[in-house]
């Protein structure tokens, strides 16, 4: 009878921190003596790690959570869109409140310093976890997302928020206008609504409207909506403002 062959658990580090992803190598190191793994890559910034976890394939993250540009959380849920998406453990120095919150979400984490014991029961448990659900995470900041992402060709894309001019739903995608281009994304546009109240504002049951890309308003609008049409900068698209959200054109006054 032949002996069963165990796959070594494949991890990729997501930190800053130059020293806190060389603490992270000595301990996995330590690790792989008594549990099979295998580092695979490591990145400073969510961008980096998005790019590289695109083309290696890593059953685990050990992602940081407070990083500059985008935190981990953020990074998780665009990392949800890759086609086998990591199981993610968070690396943190959180308070009481937030750890609190991770745990009533059987989210797995590590707080800093992190310790060996602590680190080898996170990975011996990844194997059998799943990937968190973005729902989920969404919950877990307040903060407002820098970037949606879209999946794309096998790559996923990452749209600046401030680029945004609209959004606008169309049967189960929503389109993401930038001056570029359109993008197709699948969330909910109510979801969007509240998570990017400061920038947006409706216009119609199914369209958001960056407030800084309105250039003005017109008459001109079909039948059964409220006769005026939103100007963008930057593009000719007019957009119909329904009834319903007649106040922005007096709010607004242009």
């Amino acid at each position: 009878m032949s002996d069963t062959i165990t796959l070594p658990l494949t991890v990729f580090i997501v930190d800053d921190e130059e020293p806190a992803r060389n603490r992270l190598k000595e301990l996995l190191a330590d690790c792989a003596a008594q549990f099979p793994l295998q580092l695979v890559g490591e990145a400073g910034n969510g961008q980096e790690a998005l790019n590289k976890l695109e083309k290696i394939s890593a059953e685990v993250v050990l992602l940081d959570i407070r990083m500059p540009q985008m935190d981990g959380i953020e990074l998780a849920r665009h990392l949800n869109k890759l086609t086998h998406p990591p199981v993610i453990i968070f690396t943190t120095a959180y308070d009481a409140y937030a750890i609190q919150a991770f745990e009533q979400r059987a989210i797995d984490y590590l707080l800093k310093p992190i310790r060996l014991g602590r680190l080898f029961k996170a990975l011996s448990r990844a194997r059998d976890s799943v990937p968190l659900r973005t729902e989920i995470l969404q919950e877990l900041t307040p903060e407002p997302r820098r970037n949606l992402s879209v999946h794309e060709r096998g790559k996923v894309l990452l749209i600046p928020i401030e680029k945004v001019l609209y959004l606008r739903a169309e049967l189960k995608y929503i389109t993401v206008r930038t001056t570029e281009r359109e993008y197709l994304l699948e969330e909910s546009l109510n979801a969007l609504e509240k998570e990017f109240a400061a920038r947006f504002v409706r216009i119609h049951r199914n369209c958001l409207v960056a407030r800084n890309a309105i250039a003005g308003f017109e008459k001109g609008g079909d039948e059964g909506e409220s006769g005026w049409l939103l100007k963008l900068t930057g593009l000719e698209e007019r957009l119909a403002i329904s009834r319903r959200q007649m106040s922005i054109v007096k709010e607004i006054g242009r």
